[in-house]
């Protein structure tokens, strides 16, 4: 994951992500990360994870894909530290993909994040 700011990377991250694989975001359920663009709609310091970006997914763009297909698109994808008390993982969570379609990082990484990222951030997730 990169930050940044006047077009420069000031901050880079390495993440894991949704343990549904490398293909796009199709459902509610099915594990992935979704693709697009979007932005951080909200913070969530309470959150069941040590703190958390909420990402507004789904856009028109998911929803008329989902209603295609007859599924719900989902939601609650965020990009979020460790689940509460799982702060000593610290970056070996990274070992696997493991979130349910989130972009997880460490939790001083996110702590770092929340600092520099204020709602309404563009958000591109892409492969």
């Amino acid at each position: 994951m990169e930050l940044l700011a006047g077009g420069k990377v000031i901050r880079s991250y390495k993440v894991a992500l949704g343990r549904g694989g490398l293909a796009a975001k199709e459902r509610e359920g099915d594990g992935r990360t979704p693709e697009g663009h979007y932005i951080i709609d909200a913070k969530n310091a309470a959150s069941h994870y040590h703190k958390s970006l909420h990402i507004s997914y789904p856009n028109a763009d998911d929803q008329k894909r989902a209603a295609k297909m007859g599924v719900s698109p989902g939601g609650a994808i965020m990009i979020h530290g460790l689940p509460n008390g799982m702060g000593w993982l610290g970056a070996s969570h990274r070992l696997y993909d493991w979130t349910l379609g989130c972009v997880a990082v460490t939790d001083t990484e996110i702590d770092e994040v929340w600092n520099l990222v204020p709602v309404g951030t563009p958000v591109e997730i892409r492969p």
